[in-house]
Formats: structure tokens, sequence, C-alpha cells
């Protein structure tokens, strides 16, 4: 980002107050500037846009989504909070992986023009680099309801409204909205803005799963709500990336690098098959991977060698032109540079102002949209490419080659709509790790006029794999989903082949035949049927649980945890078709943060991998999905043991006359007797009768608990040795086996899908009984003890949502604990001065009626200083009186 970046932010932040009392298309509106102070317009406001912001914060790629056509944090600061308003997570601009420090993305948008009747006309969500945004969603208030929707497979209702992912948002926008207030001028020509008519309904997808958390999916529906036809219609995705540590100085933007990969070996496929992935995505990152920090040495500093991306995967058209340009926008003319070709006589060049590069206005966008240019990598930028029709470089090319203030645009067309036609664009946002490998790697190797040897130690492996997998999401290779027949594209990778001679013989002559036959060989589906899915292989459903402290005196300090395993055993796998689960996990965590949860005990059934030798390949392979231990005695005996068969002591079948080894699926801890592990609730009960609820209470209530849960599927384990004053985060989850032959790894149910928290001791009755003196702690606090969990601590910031980020001056906490449900605290200075006072006040009983805590905040709103402090506590129970320090 650059000083003309800055100053075009905050003209547009200038230009919004204009709102006030202005027409917007919609009606008559009223802004108010709330608690964040100009960066907040409050949306549910009479007949004004309904904006807001989302946070994709499930998967490794933190992404901000809005309702305005554009994603990430750039082009939404001074629209709306940048905070998700419904979780309270903060906004991410490509932060990856996330939760982290580092950010890849400034912002994106979505672009669109076209021919009507004898106008061009181009709508953008934001183009990047004027204060231009014309895509705005309707009023909040009924009938209008623009907000932000919010599905998720994780919700049995959801689903039946659509749900495709753990993480679906859905936002309706318009570029119909001409209000000056709300939608500039166009900077060429200076008209006001010239809608298109259409409705863009987008929805956008993440997912948590190892395979599938490295990208965000986009899926466009666009209506023209026009009376005319659109002619030569384009769309593009404009990307602006500013790779750096989050919230770091503008000048982290001045070294990026982009650029295009038309192509990967397929991951899935062998090296020596020889298959490849047309991956077509636009791609940008830093030129080192290193901070832009001269005084930082290697290793020191590199922290930013990841890259992000933009993969098409679907368009209106399989026909359709890809055009992919990057540009370097300047306040400085001869600096603000980007690709281009010499003119023709049959297309001259156009200039777009005294500069090569930013496409001002909606002639040059629609320009550079249609002429079909692929631009070169920047890196190439110091090469003379004149020989392929481009300009010559430039005296500052080397400048621009190493790395500078880039973004790119990733377009596509022609393509007419006509009136109440519906369009569908899917893309996806895509992120990979180690793309640089190396700290020195630019110093020791990049030189401006021979770039290919820095550039071919880039590593596009983990990249490329999360670009073929959001493809495959998107479509499902190989998979029927409209049951005509269609299963897409594949190819056959032959590991060992013979010639097949057909002679037929035809006087007066012999005919040969000679074909290359197959004998052994693997076949890749490489695409599906053409009908989106946004679907791929799930965990199994997270069991129902609940968490019960215990209240006997002896037994202090423990919690009971059953869970019922219903839906984790006997749904299918909507991806693959089979029964895959596999096992429990049982995890405690002090704070809500995803890194913070600590397996207790595990259960997995005791099944095996089988591996047989493949001469052809001259290696062991794996070719089914596990067997469990009942299956294989079924097959060579009651005895047999798969334990005993590893690869240095093969198995023989003499039956199939076949060599196998075995391996265990997972730990095999498939004991449900020990009481000190996870066990069963009712050991002697069969499976159910029948596996509907339902049918069950009607015939069967035998086979149920008393809350109408089948008792078969009952499972408990007991945490013990827990403090009684601390706040714990107990969470089960349920996985399956994966798929061990396509090397799918074991999928697991978020720790947080069913997450309780609860304390050890939660009842005020002992307290209240048994007259327990209060707790508190910690004492001393001290400010640099590290109690934040943010750092690993657990006393502060553990109810902050896994991904926001904490000001240390607000969660500051002393807690009191053992408290009555209902007293009065005081804190005093030691010389008697009231400090702070809080009233406790809960139901009797409360799970949360025993805690309470003080923010370190002094009636005054001031922060408390170092000192030593008196604390009273008052209740009809009783008093206390104790001292508390403070080392700031």
């Amino acid at each position: 980002m650059n000083s003309r970046k800055l100053g075009a932010i905050i003209v547009y932040s200038s230009l919004i107050l204009l709102i006030i009392g202005l027409n917007t298309g919609y009606g008559r509106a009223r802004v108010d500037i709330g608690e964040y102070g100009s960066s907040l317009y409050k949306p549910a406001v009479l007949n004004y846009p309904c904006k807001e912001l989302a946070v994709h914060s499930i998967n490794r790629l933190g992404l901000s989504i809005t309702n305005m056509g554009h994603f990430g944090n750039g082009f939404a600061d001074g629209q709306v909070a940048l905070v998700d308003q419904v979780t309270g997570v903060p906004g991410v601009s490509a932060v990856y992986p996330y939760p982290g420090a580092n950010e890849y993305l400034f912002a994106g948008s979505f672009w669109i023009g076209a021919v009507v009747g004898r106008d061009t006309l181009v709508s953008v969500g934001a183009d990047g680099w004027q204060a231009t945004r014309e895509m705005w969603p309707p009023p909040c208030e009924s009938p209008y309801n623009g907000g932000i929707e919010r599905l998720s497979i994780s919700n049995e209702e959801d689903i039946l409204l659509g749900a495709k992912s753990e993480q679906d948002f859905i936002a309706v926008y318009t570029d119909t909205v001409t209000d000056p207030g709300l939608v500039a001028n166009d900077p060429r020509d200076g008209r006001p803005h010239q809608p298109l008519q259409i409705e863009i309904t987008q929805r956008s997808f993440a997912w948590s799963y190892d395979y599938a958390a490295d990208f965000v999916l986009f899926d466009y529906e666009i209506k023209s709500i026009n009376r005319r036809d659109l002619e030569g219609v384009y769309m593009g995705i404009y990307v602006d990336g500013d790779v750096g540590p989050t919230g770091a100085d503008i000048t982290e933007a001045t070294d990026d690098i982009c650029g295009f990969k038309d192509s990967v070996l397929y991951p899935f496929a062998k090296e020596e098959c020889n298959i490849w992935d047309p991956i077509r995505i636009a791609w940008i990152a830093d030129n080192d991977g290193r901070k832009n920090d001269a005084s930082l040495q290697c290793p020191s500093g590199f922290d930013l060698p990841s890259v992000t991306g933009v993969r098409v995967v679907r368009t209106p058209s399989d026909s359709l032109k890809y055009s992919f340009n990057w540009w370097i926008s300047n306040g400085d003319a001869s600096k603000d540079f980007g690709p281009r070709k010499a003119g023709t006589p049959e297309d001259p060049f156009r200039d777009f102002g005294g500069f090569l590069g930013t496409p001002e206005g909606d002639r040059n966008k629609y320009y550079i949209m249609r002429h079909e240019e692929f631009d070169y990598d920047q890196l190439f930028t110091a090469r003379d490419n004149s020989a392929d029709g481009w300009l010559a470089p430039l005296a500052s090319a080397s400048d621009f080659a190493d790395g500078y203030d880039t973004r790119y645009l990733l377009s596509f067309g022609p393509f007419n709509i006509a009136p109440g036609e519906v369009l569908r664009v899917s893309f996806a946002y895509v992120a990979g790790e180690d793309f640089h490998r190396e700290c020195e790697a630019f110093d020791e190797l990049w030189n401006p006029s021979f770039p290919e040897e820095y550039y071919n130690q880039l590593n596009f492996d983990k990249f490329g794999t999360n670009a073929v997998w959001a493809a495959q999401i998107y479509d499902n290779p190989g998979r029927d989903s409209n049951g005509d027949s269609t299963f897409g594209t594949f190819q056959i990778c032959c590991y060992d082949s013979a010639y097949v001679y057909d002679t037929t013989q035809t006087e007066p002559e012999i005919i040969i035949d000679t074909q290359l036959l197959c004998l052994d060989a693997d076949t890749f589906w490489l695409t599906g049927d053409g009908v989106p899915d946004f679907e791929g292989a799930r965990p199994p459903y997270p069991p129902k649980m609940w968490v019960y402290p215990s209240i006997d005196e002896f037994d202090r300090g423990q919690m009971r945890v059953r869970f019922n395993g219903f839906e984790s055993e006997t749904r299918r796998d909507d991806f693959s078709g089979d029964f895959d689960f596999e096992g429990y996990r049982i995890y405690q965590a002090l704070t809500t943060r995803a890194g913070a949860f600590v397996l207790q005990t595990s259960y997995d059934r005791e099944d095996y991998n089988r591996y047989e030798y493949d001469d052809s390949r001259n290696e062991w392979v794996l070719i089914e999905t596990p067997f469990t231990l009942e299956e294989l005695q079924t097959m060579y005996g009651p005895e047999f043991d798969p334990n005993l068969y590893s690869v240095d002591n093969l198995f023989y079948d003499s039956d199939a006359d076949e060599l196998y080894y075995f391996t265990q699926q997972d730990w095999n801890q498939s004991d449900l007797t020990n009481p000190n592990l996870i066990h069963k609730i009712y050991p002697d009960e069969p499976p159910p009768t029948v596996l509907n609820l339902d049918s069950a209470k009607l015939y069967y209530p035998e086979e149920l608990t008393d809350d109408g849960y089948f008792k078969y599927y009952e499972y408990e384990y007991t945490i013990k040795n827990l403090l009684p004053s601390q706040l714990y985060y107990i969470s089960v989850t349920a996985f399956d086996y994966g798929s061990p032959i396509s090397g799918l790894p074991s999928l697991e149910t978020a720790r947080s899908q069913n997450m309780i928290a609860e304390y050890a001791q939660n009842t005020n009755s002992i307290v209240e009984e048994e007259g327990l003196n209060v707790i508190v702690y910690p004492n001393p606090y001290r400010s640099d003890a590290g109690y934040s969990s943010e750092v690993g601590g657990s006393f502060e910031g553990r109810d902050v949502p896994s991904g926001k980020a904490a000001n240390p001056e607000r969660i500051r906490r002393i807690n009191f604990t053992n408290l009555p449900h209902k007293c009065t605290i005081r804190i005093f200075t030691i010389d008697g001065d009231l400090v702070r006072e809080i009233e406790h006040d809960y139901p009797k009983d409360d799970p949360q009626g025993m805690h309470d805590s003080w923010d370190l905040i002094t009636r005054n709103t001031q922060a408390a200083v170092s000192g030593i402090y008196y604390y009273s506590v008052e209740s009809e129970y009783g008093n206390q009186i104790g001292k508390l320090v403070i080392i700031m």
C-alpha cells in the first residue's frame, strides 16, 4: 500500500459522511456513528443499505467477507466495524495460517462489465484505487432483510435449508444504487454511476477438515434485472495482496510479487504417471518470505513463507476466454505500471491516461477484461519480452520485478445475459504453505535479467494440492450427482503393460494390429460431472454430550462426562457412502482457543490395514478399507492375531496365494470395560432393535434412557484432579478412519462443536452449607506473569473467541471463587478508600453462581495501580476479609 491508496481511503471516508440526509436509492438515509467511532456505520437504519461483515474463522485461512461485493478488510474499513457482528471475531484479510499474525490480502473485489445498447458499463464492488464502491445490499428491515445469512452442516435444520459447509455465508446485493453519497462518479469521464441492473447472490463456504482448511469457496449467482440484454459480458476477480504482518506499516506491501500458475502434477498420482492438473490459478506472495526490515538477518523475520491466490472453478461456459493482468498503482505516473502489449492496426494501443498500469473508469476496466492478454509473471518484468509482442522494459523494470505494491485481475468472458437470466460463477481463494523454503534464497539467487533460477526454486506443491482439492470439493470427481451416468474425466496410469497382436489374414495380405495392454493400472478421476457439489468427506457427527460435576464430598474435583454416539456411529459418510466411524476423543481446556485443548483419553475400534505386495510397482500397496479383528478372524481363523504380522514377518494367505502384513489403523484402544477409561454405561445392553428413536419410543422404550437416547450408545468418562475454582472446557469428538487407500487423513469433528464449559464444583449449596472460604486468585497479581490465554495462561482471556485479538488492558482479571449465590464484594486501598464494589447476585446453584471477577478497573474507570489492597465479601452466610497484592 502506498500514499495514494491511503489517500483514496481517506477521501472515501470523507465522502461517506455526505450520506446523512441523502437519498440512497432505497429511501431516505440517516447514519449514526457508533461506539467504534467513524469505522462503524450502524446497519439497522431505515432504508439504508444493511452493510455487514462476517469472518470465516473455522479453517486455516481466516477471511472476512462482506455483502458489498468485496472480501478482506481493506475495502470494508470505513463501511462497517471490522468485526463479525454475530461471533465477535475481528475481521481478517487472509490471515494464514489462522489464527496468526500475518495477512496475505488487503482486499479483493468482484468486477462485471457489459455492453448495454451502445454504452459500455462496468460495476465493481471496489475498484481498488479510487473511492469507487458500486455494489450495495438492500436495507436491513423487512421485506428486504439485507444482512448476511449463516448456515452450517453442523445444524440439522440448516442442512434442510441447503447448508453445504461448516460455515456458509449468504449475501445478496445489487449495483442499482446511484446515490452520489454512496457511489462516486466515474473517475475518467466524471459521469454518475450507470448500473448494469444486476442482482448478485454470493455464497461462501469454509471447512475445518484438514484437506479443505486452506481455502474458501465462493459461488456467485448473477441475475439480470435489466429490461435490456447485457451483451459481451466479462467478469473479473480483483485482488490486492499487501502481504505482511497484521497491522504492519504500509511499506510491507511494497515487495509483493504475483503471477499465474497454469498446471501442477496431479498430487494424488505418482510422479511417474505424469498426470497434470490444469489449476490455472493467479497468485500473490511476498518476494522473499521475509519481513520488510533490513535490520533482520536470516532466519529472523522469515515469517511470510506462504502464498495465496484465486482459482476459478466454474464459469457460465467452458468456451470462455481468460485474461490475467497485474499492475502497480502509484501516484507517480512513471511507477504506475503493468505489462502491456504493443498496439497493432487491428488492435490499437490504449492509453490509460499517461500510465501503463491502473485501468481507471468503466471503459478502461472493460478493455482490460476483454483484451485477452495473459501477462508474464512479475519476476520476468526486467527481461526483454518484446519478441512476444510486449512493450520493451522500462528503466525501472528491475525495481518492479523484485517486488512492489502489486495487484492482479483474473477475468473471463464473453457471454450474454438476457433479462431475468441467471448465470453462475464459482472460484476459490486458496492458500498454501512453504512457497518460500529458504530464507536466503532471494539474496543468493535473484537476478532480474535471469529470473528463472529464483523462480524455479519457488515451491507450488502445497498451494497446488490445495487448489486441486478446492476444485474437487466444488465438483466431486467420478461422482454422478444428477443420475445422468456422467462421471467426469479421468486418466489411467499404467504401471505394467504388454503388447497384444491381433492377426487377421485376408488374401493376399496379412494384417497385424498391435495394441498396448495395461496389466496393472490406476484410474484417477480428475473432474466431476459438471454438477456442483460443494461437498467433501466429512467427519462423523459429534456425539451428544453432558457434563456432571461431582457433588459428593469424597469426589470433589471430578466431572463425569456422559455422551451418546448414536448418530456418530450409525450415519454413513455422505461423500464415500461408507460407515467409517473409528472412535472418540475427550479433550479438556482452560480456554476456548483451539490450541488449548488437551487430549484426556480416547477410544477407537480395533481394526487393521492390510498391505499386499504389487510386483509391477515393486512396492507394498493398500487397496481396501480397514478390517475389524472379527472380520480378519472370520477369514483366517478364530486365533488369528494381525499384530504378529509386520513388514518384517509376513503372513501367507494360501487360499489367495498372497503375502500380507498388517498395521493398526489407530491406537486400537478398544477396551470399553475399564472404568478408568471411556466405558459403556450399559455394558450388557444389546444393539437397538430399530435405529429410529421415534419407533423405539413407541415399541421398545426399554432400550432407551430416561431422557430418550439409545442405551447401547451411552458412554461415560470421569475427569479427576480438577480445581474447584477453575472453569474447564470439555469436548468429546468423533473421528473416522479417513481413506488410507487415497491418503486422506482421519477426519475429526471440531472440538468447539459440542464444547461445554463447567466448574468441577458448581453449586453454591456446598459453599453455603459448609461455610467454605472465598478463594482469590491470582494473588499476588503480576502484570508480567503471562496470565492471558494468548500466551498459554488460563486466568485471562479464556472467554475470548478463537481468532479474536484480546486487548491486554481489557482482559485483566482477579478471580473470586467459593462465593455464596448472593453477596457484595468490595475492594479497598490500604488506607480504606473504596476502589470497587461488585454486586454478585445469581440464582441459587446457578453454574456461574460461585464465581466472579474484578477487571482491575476502579469505580472511577481508571486502571488499578501497584499496591496492597483489602477485599471484603459480605453475605447472609457470613463475612470474610482478606488481602490481595497487585504488581504492575
